[in-house]
């Protein structure tokens, strides 16, 4: 069962599903989203992990872990330029990931049918995992992170960067709470149509209310904001639960604001998924402290 710790607020006592601290290894919601994508590239007997991401990501520091815990060689194709002193880089490097810089414009390529034969020809044959995870199998490993507690809950609040995650939660089985994805991206809310297209190709058929609240990305994906910051201290101070800048941070300001603005009605039950990403606050540090 994943802890679940208590936060009152302004008379809410709010429910906050920990994956942070359920899997220190490969933490909070990327254990859910590599799951079966990892049990499908074994029963494809396919040894090698290949993604996409940033120099920062989450996805590319979880799937590296997972690589180094399940004994697979794992090759990352970063966006943009190498920096050894990347403390995402220098942990995925420890871990024994192969790590490919590509251009801005060449990343754009990266679902391409020609990219991805020459990087097959190159390294061989691979297990592609999405930037971000997010593809079926991670919808179907997040479809488990509310099991057993799929309806005690009115809302139910969660991060929501590639739509995976949220995906996965709208299927759980029987699952009646209204759930809010909170963007962490600024702009057009393309996500939707995302959850969608990932809900009809995994069958989902029964109706919930869900939606992606876009209001609360603080300038968009890891951008600098002293108000959010100053939040995610103090709650920490109150609570004693880290957040990261990113995700978590966003989700809960969300909700406590929601409440002081009197949207969230006082005898709901409410639910933050706690996605993890607290390894993010390395390269946070790294980029914005100095």
């Amino acid at each position: 069962m994943i802890p679940i710790s208590q936060i009152k607020y302004k008379g809410h006592i709010i429910d906050m599903l920990r994956l942070d601290i359920a899997f220190p290894d490969v933490q909070g919601n990327k254990y859910f989203k590599l799951k079966y994508n990892l049990e499908e590239a074994k029963k494809l007997s396919l040894n090698t992990l290949l993604t996409f991401g940033g120099a920062f990501s989450n996805h590319i520091h979880a799937t590296a872990a997972a690589g180094e815990k399940y004994q697979f060689k794992t090759i990352g194709i970063i966006r943009g330029e190498d920096d050894i002193q990347n403390p995402t880089l220098q942990f995925v490097r420890k871990a024994g990931m192969e790590l490919v810089f590509v251009s801005r414009e060449q990343y754009k390529n990266k679902y391409e049918t020609t990219f991805l034969k020459t990087l097959e020809e190159k390294y061989g044959p691979y297990y592609l995992i999405p930037e971000g995870g997010t593809n079926n199998f991670a919808v179907k490993g997040c479809s488990e992170i509310l099991s057993g507690i799929e309806n005690k809950y009115d809302q139910i609040f969660c991060a929501t960067g590639t739509g995976g995650t949220l995906a996965g939660l709208i299927s759980t089985p029987g699952l009646v709470s209204k759930t809010t994805g909170i963007s962490v991206l600024k702009g057009k809310d393309n996500v939707t149509d995302i959850i969608n297209v990932l809900l009809q190709e995994n069958g989902y058929s029964h109706n919930i209310a869900w939606n992606i609240n876009t209001n609360y990305h603080f300038g968009g994906y890891a951008k600098f904001d002293p108000s959010l910051l100053k939040f995610i201290k103090q709650f920490e101070n109150d609570y004693h639960i880290p957040l990261d800048p990113i995700y978590t941070g966003k989700t809960c300001y969300a909700v406590f604001d929601l409440i002081d603005k009197q949207l969230i009605s006082s005898g709901e039950k409410i639910c933050i998924i706690h996605t993890g990403g607290l390894q993010g606050w390395m390269g946070w540090n790294y980029r914005f402290a100095r």
